[in-house]
């Protein structure tokens, strides 16, 4: 099996000699230089990425990475349990938020059980570690051999999709009940941050219970004692596998030479160890929106993102991936479809 070490090797730097050549395209199309913000700066880092100045954009598709979480005993969720797997299968089945919207934008999901608190689930591949992760408040969510290993079979896997099924773009979501609290102590651990400034109200916990799941997050963190300097450490002490498996799916693909679109704080979160882990990925990272949820800022921030969309989404499932995806389909018309200033005779002053 490959190590995570040869697999964080794998990854190259993106090409900045092809991101000079693409910006100097950019700054020639007939526009005011830098008109188009964000949409221009996306353009040159994939033609980084993908080191040519000729890229192009095929197939794109969704992992959902569904698993539960012991610390939903704690009650820190207003779901019932059992929603992580009725939303897989409706995610199969095309009834969700982010297969509605993927439908939309002609995008692929898949839905992955890594541990999902039920028999496997008919259309849903099966790479189940076990029925949820341990409850982080009263000890670790799973040992560090498990989570380096779902870490690296994740990986591989997404790895194998991309050569398999041609993917030229990849996206990440999760489906887990409870999963922002593990997310919250990721984070609060990483940026060394005190709880109260990152734990929000997830999905409709009510307000007036917010100050449980701060402490919640606070016990897991002490009772666990997780290493702020090792990224599968803290994975395994106060994580999950779905964060694990999008870590693993965010690694795979940038070994691949492939962009990963994140989808919200979850995603950010798994962003953050993946960066820990193999610091080249950060050029690979696409944020797609700045989520509803309390800590989001603070990882954006942490990881010097700037998200495209900024519409109070907080559902999760990739859906915001979704939505990021046409943006990349803009950013390649622009820079193959507009015309020049020279082909028109023209030339603009560039801002100083």
């Amino acid at each position: 099996m490959m190590s995570l070490v040869a697999l964080a090797e794998s990854i190259l730097p993106v090409d900045d000699e092809v991101r000079t050549e693409a910006q100097h395209h950019v700054e020639s199309l007939f526009k005011p230089v830098g008109s188009l913000g964000q949409l221009e700066q996306l353009a040159c880092q994939l033609a980084a990425i993908y080191r040519t100045t000729e890229w192009q954009i095929g197939r794109k598709k969704i992992f959902v990475m569904g698993a539960d979480h012991g610390v939903y005993d704690e009650d820190v969720a207003v779901s019932p349990r059992e929603v992580t797997a009725i939303q897989a299968m409706n995610t199969v089945k095309g009834e969700t938020g982010v297969a509605a919207l993927a439908y939309a934008n002609r995008v692929a999901v898949e839905m992955i059980d890594v541990g999902i608190d039920s028999e496997a689930l008919p259309g849903v591949t099966n790479m189940k570690v076990a029925r949820g992760s341990g409850n982080i408040a009263q000890g670790p969510a799973m040992t560090y051999e498990v989570a380096e290993k779902l870490i690296i079979d994740s990986a591989l896997y997404v790895q194998e999709c991309i050569e398999r099924e041609l993917l030229t773009v990849i996206g990440i979501g999760e489906l887990g009940v409870a999963n922002t609290t593990p997310a919250a102590a990721l984070v609060c651990v990483i940026t060394r941050r005190d709880p109260v400034d990152v734990v929000g109200l997830g999905a409709n916990l009510p307000s007036d219970r917010l100050e449980h799941k701060l402490a919640i997050v606070k016990q897991a963190i002490e009772v666990n004692f997780p290493n702020p300097t090792d990224p599968v450490d803290i994975l395994a002490k106060v994580g999950g596998f779905d964060v694990a498996a999008m870590t693993g799916a965010i690694l795979g693909a940038a070994a691949k030479q492939i962009p990963v679109v994140l989808d919200g704080f979850i995603s950010y979160a798994a962003a953050l160890l993946a960066c820990q882990i193999a610091p080249c990925v950060w050029d690979y990272l696409i944020p797609s929106h700045r989520s509803a949820e309390k800590g989001v800022g603070l990882v954006l921030e942490q990881l010097q993102l700037s998200p495209f969309i900024d519409m109070e989404l907080r559902l999760g499932e990739g859906s915001g991936a979704v939505l990021a995806m046409p943006f990349i389909d803009a950013a390649h018309a622009m820079y193959n479809r507009m015309g020049k200033m020279e082909d028109n005779g023209l030339e603009l002053p560039k801002p100083v």
